[in-house]
């Protein structure tokens, strides 16, 4: 294995977990930004009004999109395993 091999793999690392971490950041993100616009105009500063639907959002998303989770992991580590001989062999 060579320097070339070892930064392919981990850019596919980091690409994967990004992908992985993308749509909970996302649903995270929108929601503290609504939760955040709906505070400042009610003017409520209470740091459990953001927590809470935050949380709740982030674990539907989740939910929602946990089977094509498991599929991106199971395809990663399956290429990654498949590739091991050709990895340590050098060919």
């Amino acid at each position: 294995m060579d320097a070339a091999d070892a930064v392919t793999l981990a850019q596919q690392a980091m690409l994967t977990a990004l992908i992985i971490s993308a749509p909970l950041l996302i649903v995270g993100l929108l929601v503290g930004l609504v939760i955040g616009l709906a505070q400042a105009l009610t003017q409520i500063q209470d740091q459990t009004v953001s927590f809470v639907p935050k949380i709740v959002a982030v674990v539907a998303a989740l939910v929602f999109t946990l089977p094509w989770l498991v599929q991106k992991m199971v395809e990663y580590s399956e290429g990654l395993i498949v590739n091991i001989p050709r990895t340590i062999g050098g060919g």
